[in-house]
């Protein structure tokens, strides 16, 4: 690799993973992190890994970290269901295992997957910055291939060639390079929780909710998803020992003599919600802000918790009974905000990935997967160029290219998928339920329509 120094704005899961790739491939790469110690900004409810996620994994992470992301995911190959509010079954989509946990859909801890991605790269030796929050940048000279001068709150500078901003949703680096390119509120509210997965909560609720992903379609205005991250009983992120089996089914729950790098296990904040050791039940109720009481963004978790139970009430009673049955230590409000796709932009040797150009809502599981997604092509582009004497600007143009395609793209799929959640028209509500359940009848039209 040429002398480039690659700096990259922001610790999150893009970031970390890009950090990986670059340095594995020689790269010389530093990643400035706001947050003082590594655990200063867990966030405690699960992710979906899809395979465009895990591709980016594989790809970037050195084998052993591979291999003890795969040992610490939960159960894997669960059927996706759509269900009315009674928990009548409308469509069934039903998982197949597949031969390489490079294809697979995974749950993870979001907690877990942030100490696979840090392991190597933190501590004294490490090229993770803590404590460092950016605030502007200059070139010199001022042109697209200028050496860029980061400078941070705590008054120091740092130089590099290429400068990545992973700075998340609202990226400051984004606001001084592209600050046409907004972020806005979408008016959903989302409230989220766990329901934990004990052998004595099992029996409080079906099988259905434990067993599968689903969506809940509510007659109008409401939108209720749950989602399980089983870790089997034996195998977690605490048992170095004894966390999965990383064969070739996708069900990477229980991972035999896997032996996990240090760091990874269990976090140091106390706390339900912030417990990556235990399996639970996801579950995320939306409504527009309207539907909700006015002081609900000063409710604390048993508020919260208690205004959900009440907006449901008429409902299956196990789907109150997975809210009730929360630890309020683990149920937290979560507006729903997107970015505002814009047209192409000239390429320097300043570049984004992941939520901060491409913020997306939650409603598709996908945000993750295309920052992981971004990490990977932009690891590609820069090492091609970096090392076969290339122009780094014409790579990370490309780059871009590509990813504003695919990644605005999911934006809007995202939005769509938001509006369609809480929907207030009930004949369309209606027309959407008669439609599942037309799917579930015809194989043919199932498969054309989900496949």
């Amino acid at each position: 690799m040429t002398n480039s120094r690659v700096a990259v704005v922001g610790g999150g899961i893009g970031g970390l993973c890009l950090a990986q790739g670059l340095r594995g491939a020689g790269v010389d790469v530093t990643v400035y992190e706001r947050d003082r110690t590594p655990s200063d900004r867990l966030q405690g409810y699960r992710v979906h890994i899809d395979p465009d996620g895990s591709r980016a994994l594989r790809d970037c992470l050195p084998p052993e970290l591979w291999e003890a992301f795969l040992a610490t995911s939960g159960r894997g190959a669960q059927d996706f269901r759509f269900l009315d509010h009674r928990m009548r079954p409308l469509l069934t989509l039903e998982s197949r295992p597949v031969a390489d946990p490079v294809d697979a859909h995974h749950s993870v801890s979001r907690i877990t997957l942030r100490q696979v991605l840090l392991s190597g790269l933190d501590g004294p030796s490490g090229v993770v910055r803590f404590g460092k929050t950016f605030e502007s940048y200059s070139r010199a000279p001022a042109a697209p291939g200028g050496t860029v001068t980061l400078r941070f709150a705590d008054g120091t500078t740092e130089t590099a060639d290429i400068v990545v901003a992973a700075d998340g949703g609202n990226s400051r680096v984004r606001h001084r390079y592209l600050p046409h390119a907004r972020r806005v509120d979408t008016g959903i509210v989302t409230v989220a929780g766990k329901f934990p997965l004990t052998a004595a909560t099992r029996a409080l609720v079906d099988p259905a909710l434990y067993e599968a992903v689903n969506m809940i379609i509510p007659p109008r205005g409401l939108g209720m998803f749950t989602a399980p991250h089983d870790l089997g009983g034996a195998g977690n992120a605490g048992n170095a020992g004894n966390t999965g089996n990383t064969g070739n089914t996708g069900n990477t729950g229980n991972a035999g003599s896997t032996v996990l790098p240090s760091g990874i296990g269990r976090t140091e904040r106390e706390g339900a919600l912030f417990d990556n050791t235990a399996g639970y039940v996801m579950w995320a109720f939306g409504a527009a802000t309207g539907r909700f009481p006015g002081d609900l963004a000063a409710m604390d978790g048993e508020r919260l918790r208690d205004t959900v139970a009440r907006m449901i009430t008429g409902w299956h009673p196990d789907l109150r009974t997975l809210v009730t049955t929360s630890d309020p230590a683990t149920v937290s409000l979560l507006p729903i905000r997107t970015s505002v796709p814009i047209g192409p932009w000239p390429a320097t040797n300043i570049t984004l990935l992941g939520d901060a150009i491409h913020s997306m809502t939650p409603m598709r599981g996908i945000g993750a997967n295309v920052a992981l997604r971004d990490a990977r092509s932009l690891c590609r582009a820069l090492t091609g160029a970096l090392g076969g004497g290339g122009d780094p600007v014409a790579a990370i143009a490309a780059y871009e290219a590509e990813m504003r395609e695919y990644g605005f793209a999911a934006v809007r799929d995202s939005l769509r998928a938001a509006r369609q959640f809480v929907d207030e028209n009930p004949v369309a509500r209606a027309g959407f339920r008669t439609f599942l359940r037309t799917a579930q009848r015809l194989p043919a039209l199932r498969h054309r329509v989900f496949s």
